[in-house]
């Protein structure tokens, strides 16, 4: 592909106008959770002092209410506030923006619309890390994130969501680079740079969102491949303390005021959190009601639907032959990764060591957010695609690079059965949804 560069900045415009065209038509406060972090930046900036979580700023009744009326402007979102409890640096970045347009909802939204244009640079950077030979790969994972049409609504909506891949995906480009020896010529402090930048960026993940914390294990395992396994040399331990400690320390003082607040060691405020949501839906009260079937049946449907577009308070789907053609597409992606994966495990050993290590941290890291997914809704039942976005580079990557693996020449075979297949689904699905129903009539 010539010019990569230049096709990865059409896509960062072609993002920027479509987020933009998200955050300008959206309705307000027709976001999921858009209310709540709205209210902590207006209580940060009017009180000058950090939200405090607790009893009665997750009022159950009030939010069904508000959201069935469609968050008229005669009821107020104020008692909205069960995000309190989260980490402060979004909401201190988007501080000043509060105040410089009086409050205004776009000013806000557009903010985030910035930081997932910032985005999309950082996770081409990963991906030419990965696959240096592979340029077209990176630019079909940054297109997919770009315009993932629930992503777009996301990063165009009130919330710290896109802070927060921003800084997860620096750590992991950070990770990567680690994992491969200095070139000649970088110096010696180059390791050392790259672990205080590490640690930095790993300490303002940990006050951006706790679902950042899956990358603390990443990066230590990275930290422990390339000195234990690569080099084998015995520097594991000043490399970790390097990494560690100053990362640690951006984050102790959050740590140390939930503690003091919220009591025990609920240094995130996800005990409180817990406590707080009375009235949410529990996974055990789904399944005393509707059985086991229906709570993975809906899971597995809600997740998909909702991460391709599941617009509003999960309230406004889109056609379900849209969705059809997704699953299709998708079902697709998976064989070709699949088939992707197998030549690459028959090629390993033309492949450098340290690649190998990329790409199962990238492995790990997609393993790592669909646990933590599955071991929320073991608690509450929020089976919402958007939660997998922070795993969203691998998915991409298997996405984008499944696809292209299924065009490839040596699986003509296989994609002509798969369409033929494909077909005969489709005729079935028109004639069963479709056809049938409009005839009985």
């Amino acid at each position: 592909m010539n010019r990569p560069s230049r096709w990865l900045w059409l896509v960062v415009v072609l993002y920027l106008a479509l987020a933009t065209a998200y955050a300008v038509y959206t309705p307000a406060w027709q976001a999921p959770d858009e209310p709540a972090h709205y209210n902590y930046v207006r209580y940060l900036a009017e009180e000058h002092r950090f939200p405090v979580l607790k009893a009665g700023d997750f009022p159950a009744g009030y939010l069904e209410e508000i959201k069935a009326a469609g968050f008229p402007p005669e009821m107020s979102i104020a008692p909205i506030r069960y995000e309190f409890h989260q980490p402060p640096l979004y909401y201190l970045l988007a501080m000043p923006v509060y105040g410089l347009s009086g409050g205004a909802l776009l000013p806000l939204r557009l903010l985030s619309v910035v930081l997932g244009a910032l985005l999309l640079p950082v996770i081409y950077w990963t991906v030419r890390e990965v696959v240096p030979a592979s340029p077209g790969l990176a630019l079909g994972t940054t297109a997919f994130v770009a315009f993932l049409p629930m992503h777009l609504a996301m990063t165009a909506a009130v919330n710290n969501d896109a802070l927060a891949e921003l800084i997860g995906a620096v750590v992991l480009l950070l990770a990567v680079r680690y994992l491969k020896p200095a070139a000649p010529g970088e110096g010696e402090g180059r390791d050392a740079r790259l672990l205080v930048l590490l640690a930095i960026s790993t300490g303002l993940a940990l006050v951006v969102k706790s679902s950042l914390y899956i990358l603390l294990p990443l990066v230590l395992l990275a930290i422990a491949a390339r000195h234990l396994w690569l080099e084998g040399e015995g520097r594991l331990l000043r490399a970790g303390g390097l990494y560690l400690l100053p990362a640690a320390l951006l984050a102790l003082p959050w740590w140390l005021r939930n503690v003091a607040l919220y009591g025990g060691l609920d240094f995130l405020g996800l005990g409180r959190h817990d406590a707080v949501v009375v009235g949410q839906l529990r996974t055990a009260e789904f399944v005393a009601s509707h059985g086991l079937p229906a709570l993975l049946r809906d899971m597995a449907l809600t997740s998909f639907r909702s991460f391709w577009g599941q617009f509003g308070w999960m309230g406004v789907l889109v056609n379900d032959r849209i969705y059809v053609f997704l699953f299709v597409l998708t079902a697709a992606a998976v064989l070709g990764a699949v088939l992707l994966m197998v030549r690459l495990w028959r090629e390993r050993r033309s492949h450098a060591t340290e690649t190998r290590w990329t790409w199962l941290l990238l492995g790990l890291l997609l393993a790592v957010t669909v646990a933590a997914d599955a071991y929320y809704n073991l608690k509450f039942f929020q089976p919402q695609g958007r939660y997998l976005f922070y795993g969203l580079i691998p998915i991409a990557a298997l996405w984008a690079g499944g696809l292209s693996e299924l065009l490839n020449a040596r699986h003509a075979r296989v994609t002509f059965a798969l369409l033929y297949v494909v077909m005969l689904g489709l005729d079935y699905v028109s004639l069963a949804w479709f056809t049938v129903p409009q005839l009985a009539r």
